[in-house]
């Protein structure tokens, strides 16, 4: 069983990258075009050429944020400003329903 890991890491690892580069959007690969890097990942796979250099050099790794930029920020919900006006919509909905239930009953 031992003897068939390297074969199943190689073929692991020709998925992984030829499931990513097509999940890619078209504007994130770098270098060559989507349907090239696609065929030298396909071609190049069993020797582990082409899913490296996929992984290395054909998609722009850079995290991106809202702004389409650099790395953001985790805000904590009790600090997010845009959560608490949610929550504070939420509840005067909440109230509004209240009211039109206690003035139908009473």
């Amino acid at each position: 069983m031992l003897r068939y890991l390297p074969f199943l890491l190689v073929l692991a690892l020709w998925i992984y990258a030829f499931i990513d580069c097509l999940n890619t959007p078209e504007e994130e690969v770098r270098g060559l075009p989507k349907v090239v890097w696609v065929i030298v990942i396909l071609l190049f796979g069993e020797v582990l050429v082409g899913p490296v250099a996929w992984l290395v050099a054909g998609r722009n790794r850079a995290p991106r944020g809202p702004s389409g930029g650099g790395a953001t920020r985790w805000v904590a919900p009790d600090d997010n400003p845009e959560f608490l006006k949610s929550l504070e919509k939420d509840r005067d909905r909440e109230k509004d329903t209240d009211r039109k239930d206690g003035g139908e009953d009473g």
